[in-house]
């Protein structure tokens, strides 16, 4: 952990120059310019009185609790190939939350696994193409710029009958891929 430059951070996050982080800790100006840039190590007892002023503690101030990643890139999905003409793109971690989206990449001819009946619900969006939604008994036709929202009280899957590539966003609560 870089001491000084977390100091500073909570300093400029609290709009606080440094001579007025020097009033309110009874330090110098100097010497705590040089504690953020790493110059010198401020005493236990000092780093109290500096944290204090900044309206913080020890205890919260080593936390190294990590902020969870809220935007996500190609980089970063997960890729699950269910077979060569159906592609799920994850977002990583996403079953721990209580909802699962994914982009699904589908194939003339295509299909996604059958979920079974479930306690939660699912909702998609095509973005190109068109698909099929079977869903119990019923097949219904959904092309780009549609949407569908189900229960998921009956077995479900979607398929692509047509020439070409469809691409739907899917979000299931709770997870299930």
């Amino acid at each position: 952990m870089d001491i000084g430059e977390k100091i500073k951070r909570l300093r400029v996050s609290n709009q606080l120059t440094l001579e007025e982080l020097a009033n309110r800790s009874e330090l110098t100006k100097g010497f705590l310019s040089q504690v953020e840039r790493n110059l010198t190590s401020p005493s236990i007892s000092t780093l109290e009185d500096i944290l204090e002023a900044l309206g913080t503690n020890l205890r919260d101030f080593f936390d190294e609790k990590q902020e969870e990643q809220i935007v996500f890139s190609n980089k970063d999905f997960f890729i699950n190939e269910q077979d060569l003409h159906t592609i799920s793109y994850i977002v990583p971690n996403a079953q721990k939350n209580q909802m699962e989206p994914i982009l699904i990449e589908m194939q003339h001819g295509a299909q996604t696994s059958q979920i079974e009946p479930h306690e939660g619900e699912e909702f998609g969006y095509v973005l190109t193409g068109r698909i099929i939604l079977h869903y119990g008994h019923q097949e219904l036709s959904i092309k780009a710029g549609q949407t569908f929202y189900i229960k998921g009280d009956k077995p479900h899957y979607i398929s692509n009958q047509h020439q070409h590539v469809a691409k739907v966003i899917w979000i299931s609560t709770p997870p299930s891929f």
